[in-house]
């Protein structure tokens, strides 16, 4: 270790867990490039890594085919009840959960060593930011903490002697007997993964498991489940959200943050190139928006990672050139397709599939194989400065003031391209209630009617219901300087199929009408789902556009708002006494205004 650690909680803990997990030796990570360097290089010497020739300080690799995904149904919010987990989480007791764990936790690092990573969600020193440690057995995970996070010797200064963190335990439960030969994707079977937070005491516990979310406890665990249920206790917000600056050819900017369930198009938004002549779109994050009310009154919103971890599948020049542009460096590839002159590639990437390659399994792979050469799954993690349109304020520690949320879905039909809420609890309706149709990137049978509240089902760390009551709550809190909400849907679709608006770029003209909304320039018409755009208060400017799509566009058909108001008393009935009854006043006036 090249620095000292005089903070007692975290040296007390570094002990007790060591005495535990029983690893060969500790190291305390600095997070400098030389000690990435090194990691890589072992990683690459023991097979786990491979270099890519086509792109600078960039490697692959291979996940076990078990551990490909977030695992949803072995990820746990322990509290002290189960209606305080509520009835969207895998509730376990807290006692029994970690007795269960202790058992799995003995000794199964032996044979490893124990990386200590000490981590800050947001810059170092951000009024908004939090700091976490990682302990961890895996070398990928220190690697790709230094992309997701401010990771290392900084942040043990900013700890200080007696400063407070977020303590993330990882192993990937796979012990080395003396002289067992290791193998590149270490893991634990499905039965004994576990992905558990224990809120109350602001503690995380994953084991088993190497792969994304389930092993970089920065990233949902802490960011989003602990967090969440920090910001409700501490008065903030901890939002699954992208955060982008619009700016208007003026130099007006705005602050936008937007939640999409997944396969939503969510990164390509945060990464949007505008169609409009003079907008320009800069990105601030993709994923987590923590955001605080600031001396000014207004709610300010940080980015509190510091790397992107995209899905690399249907990323392609067309659909986003800024993350392709983004990842032609210092990136780490997971389960993406090897070719053999010594690129990356997935499904969905511009140009013809390569002749040959080798598949995510380690496999032979020509274009006639049935499946696929990249897993649907497959990341990149990326440092996000690397992308060409990153915001220059994008690490300002006091944040960005936010103007306007966005909620959205994929629906085919009933919900319109834009619809404004009337008020906050208008708004706070619309995000309760959010659904899409599923598709192939999400679990389950493909297009069954998905709600997704705040597109936060799987990462909301508390029961939903005081979820919602806290987004009331920080509405009443912000009052007339609340941002407006609306609610999108880009992929409507005709009768017959086919889709209704171009999307990517031209969402643009979309975010555009927003904007003039809220600075008081452009119409709107009443409905009795909100305030919708008439076909002229759109800029459809050089957008060759049929009438008709932009009539189904703009429809609100009332048999099938009736028919969706009642799916939704459904799905609030779930939530039963703690649901808030000024959301069940929403829908009555949903209904009435409906007749």
């Amino acid at each position: 270790m090249t620095y000292t650690v005089n903070n007692k909680k975290l040296n007390n803990w570094v002990g007790e867990v060591a005495r535990l997990c029983q690893p060969d030796s500790i190291y305390w990570c600095d997070g400098s490039k030389k000690e990435y360097d090194e990691l890589m290089a072992g990683m690459v010497a023991s097979g786990a890594a491979t270099p890519l020739k086509q792109r600078p300080d960039c490697y692959l690799f291979r996940s076990d085919p078990s551990d490909v995904a977030r695992t949803e149904e072995r990820t746990y919010i322990a509290t002290p009840t189960r209606d305080e987990a509520g009835p969207t989480n895998n509730w376990i007791d807290p006692n029994e959960l970690k007795t269960t764990m202790t058992a799995l936790y003995k000794g199964c690092m032996k044979g490893r060593r124990m990386y200590v990573i000490p981590f800050s969600m947001g810059p170092i020193r951000s009024p908004i930011a939090k700091i976490g440690v990682q302990l961890t057995d895996s070398p990928y995970v220190v690697c790709s903490m230094r992309i997701m996070t401010r990771m290392g010797e900084a942040v043990i200064g900013a700890l200080g002697v007696d400063g407070d963190f977020i303590p993330c335990l990882h192993s990937v439960g796979a012990p080395l007997a003396e002289g067992q030969k290791d193998v590149p994707w270490p893991c634990a079977p499905m039965e004994k993964k576990y992905v558990s937070h224990f809120p109350q005491e602001n503690l995380i516990w994953s084991f088993g498991s190497g792969y994304g979310g389930n092993a970089l406890l920065g990233k949902k665990c802490l960011a989003l489940r602990i967090a969440s249920a920090m910001a409700s206790r501490e008065g903030w917000m901890a939002e699954h959200m992208l955060i982008l600056r619009l700016k208007n050819p003026a130099g007006k900017q705005y602050h936008i943050a937007a939640a999409f369930p997944s396969a939503c198009g969510k990164t390509n938004l945060a990464m949007m190139v505008p169609t409009i002549p003079g907008w320009k779109c800069e990105t601030i994050g993709e994923d987590i928006a923590w955001m605080k009310i600031a001396p000014d009154g207004r709610l300010h919103a940080i980015n509190p990672e510091s790397g992107f971890f995209g899905v690399a599948p249907g990323t392609s020049y067309a659909s986003n050139p800024m993350a392709m542009e983004s990842v032609k460096k210092n990136t780490i590839f997971t389960n993406c397709a090897l070719t053999d002159d010594g690129d990356v590639w997935w499904e969905g990437m511009d140009g013809a599939p390569p002749a040959h390659a080798i598949d995510w399994k380690d496999g032979h792979w020509t274009p006639a194989n049935k499946t696929p050469a990249a897993h649907p799954n497959a990341r990149f993690t990326v440092p996000a400065s690397q992308c060409p349109v990153i915001c220059s304020d994008w690490e300002k520690p006091e944040g960005v003031p936010i103007d306007i949320f966005i909620f959205g879905g994929r629906r085919s039909n009933v919900v319109p391209l834009v619809t404004e809420a009337f008020d906050w609890d208008h708004g706070v309706f619309w995000g309760a209630t959010a659904a899409s149709e599923t598709t192939a990137a999400i679990v389950g049978e493909i297009g069954v009617l998905r709600r997704d509240p705040f597109a936060m089902t799987p990462f909301c760390g508390y029961n939903m219901a005081d979820y919602f009551r806290h987004w009331l709550e920080m509405g009443d809190r912000l009052g007339n300087k609340a941002p407006r909400i609306f609610y999108v849907d880009w992929f409507r679709k005709s009768p017959d199929g086919r889709w209704l608006w171009p999307g990517f770029g031209e969402n643009s003209r979309v975010l555009k009408w927003m904007c003039e909304r809220v600075e008081g320039r452009a119409g709107a018409k009443t409905t009795p789902i909100g305030y919708l755009p008439t076909e002229s208060d759109l800029d459809l400017t050089g957008l060759n556009i049929p009438e008709e799509n932009l009539k189904q566009l703009l429809e609100v058909d009332i048999d099938e708002w009736r028919a969706e108001a009642r799916s939704i008393e459904e799905f609030f009935a779930q939530f039963g006494a703690r649901f808030p009854e000024r959301l069940t006043r929403q829908l009555r006036n949903l209904e009435k205004r409906l007749g």
